[in-house]
């Protein structure tokens, strides 16, 4: 029987180490391509903290610790570039905002908040559903404020998505100036990957333009302060025009042979409650004709549908600028109202019937 060759041990050892370095080389080369942090030396970068510094009188050396501090996050871009699949039905995106829970949960905040909320209505005019609703659809209720860092997501933002740069470098400079206003820790402060924060999901130029300090403690804090929270979405409406008492969607009823014209992608009060009419739109309101109205589609699983929005509806649009999302905080905010009027109705009845009873 012949011996078995012995293995080369010297090969197989030079082996092991050639792959350890070649995947040294390549961790190295995804840490290059990937960098923990921004170079401060690139000229839109410099670009930026020259005109922060003059616009807003901050040192330069604190605007650089503070840009110092942002990581890139790669995600976030893919997430923005991320096309979708199709264009939602009105039945589709309802479903998903829609839900037991979201009405459930939406009943439970009620009555959790209920004295803020009907403070609130009471000064700004705000019915409570809309700001319940603007809540459960934005993070259902405070639940999910989104886990990206507000420095990480803007500065990606400004400074590696060309496409819209300008805005998001608009939305960092506000961002420094909101964290010092209101002592918000920018290494700690998380929201969504456009940066939108807390609660009602406002953009840095938001927060510090609508948010409002209803508890007086000198902070206005949109994560964990409800008080904060309701009346700064409340006074967002109100900045933007809402007119209390006014309707804001209704079912259209359309003529067998309606001759309308609809542009989707219009969020603006281009019509009259009378002009629909002469094209076959009809609103089974008391409301005067010359009532500025807008047209939208509401398709349903079995076919079109069409609903008219007038200015109210026109207001919740300029929190998100789409009509499907209106829509939603709208059907949303009457669900959850009908609920909690319902099981007021029902304690009414039983305590007048335990009253009827007697002793």
């Amino acid at each position: 029987m012949r011996s078995q060759p012995k293995p080369n041990v010297n090969r197989a050892l030079l082996l092991s180490l050639a792959a350890g370095v070649l995947a040294t080389q390549g961790a190295a080369a995804r840490a290059q391509a990937q960098p923990t942090r921004f170079d401060l030396s690139r000229p839109e970068i410099r670009a930026f903290v020259k005109d922060v510094v003059r616009r807003d009188h901050i040192p330069r050396k604190r605007v650089l610790r503070f840009l110092a501090k942002a990581e890139p996050q790669p995600k976030i871009i893919e997430l923005m570039e991320r096309p979708a699949e199709h264009v939602l039905q009105w039945w589709e995106y309802r479903n998903i905002f829609l839900t037991e829970r979201r009405i459930t949960e939406g009943v439970q905040f009620w009555l959790d908040h209920r004295e803020t909320l009907e403070r609130i209505a009471s000064e700004r005019g705000i019915p409570p559903e809309y700001l319940v609703g603007i809540l459960g659809c934005e993070t259902s209720y405070g639940r999910i404020t989104g886990g990206y860092r507000v420095l990480d997501a803007l500065a990606t933002l400004a400074f590696d998505y060309p496409p819209r740069a300008e805005f998001f470098r608009g939305e960092l400079e506000q961002f420094i100036l909101l964290t010092r206003e209101e002592h918000i820790d920018p290494a700690t402060a998380k929201g969504s990957y456009s940066g939108a924060m807390g609660a009602p999901q406002f953009m840095p130029s938001a927060y510090r333009r609508y948010a409002v300090d209803a508890s007086h403690n000198h902070r206005r804090d949109l994560w964990t302060n409800w008080a904060d929270v309701l009346a700064s979405v409340a006074n967002y409406f109100v900045e933007n025009g809402w007119h209390p008492g006014e309707p804001v969607l209704a079912p259209a009823r359309l003529d067998p042979d309606p001759d309308f014209q609809l542009d989707p992608r219009s969020l603006e009060l281009s019509s009259t409650v009378e002009k629909l009419s002469e094209h076959g739109v009809h609103v089974d309101l008391a409301i005067a004709g010359s009532t500025p109205a807008m047209l939208i589609a509401a398709a349903e699983q079995d076919g079109p549908q069409y609903r008219v929005g007038f200015h109210n509806f026109r207001v919740i649009t300029r929190y998100n600028r789409s009509a499907l999302y209106a829509m939603a905080v709208t059907d949303l905010a009457a669900s959850v109202a009908a609920r909690v009027h319902d099981g007021a109705s029902a304690a009414a009845a039983a305590a007048a019937a335990t009253a009827a009873r007697g002793p």
